[in-house]
């Protein structure tokens, strides 16, 4: 399994950005994805999570703002976030997760300006 992240660069608070995650390997359907971001000088943590099904569950921080979803047929997952505000500013990694072992993305950085 491998994934690619990309769609991050630098941002005005208040703005959008959609991350992508491209998946390669075994089918994507099969796995259950995560969004990750870790800030300078923070601890990695979980921005939300979509289940082979579907569902999708969200860090409390969100607030309604981000939207994941996943695309099998493209093996693709994104994250779409709105409303970006200064404390959003990470690198955001994609993990996979299948039969209890994880794979992560490289990360993408996403900046946000005043």
């Amino acid at each position: 399994v491998q994934l690619m992240e990309s769609g991050g660069g630098s941002v005005q608070a208040g703005g959008s950005v959609r991350l992508s995650c491209e998946f390669s390997g075994i089918p994507l359907k099969l796995n259950g994805m995560r969004w990750y971001r870790q800030a300078p000088g923070k601890k990695r943590e979980m921005v939300a999570a979509i289940t082979t099904g579907g569902t999708s569950d969200y860090a409390d921080f969100v607030e309604g703002r981000f939207t994941v979803s996943r695309d099998n047929a493209r093996n693709m997952v994104y994250l779409q976030m709105n409303d970006l505000k200064f404390e959003d500013a990470a690198v955001y990694y994609c993990a996979s997760v299948y039969n209890g072992g994880w794979t992560w993305g490289q990360g993408t950085q996403v900046t946000v300006s005043s």
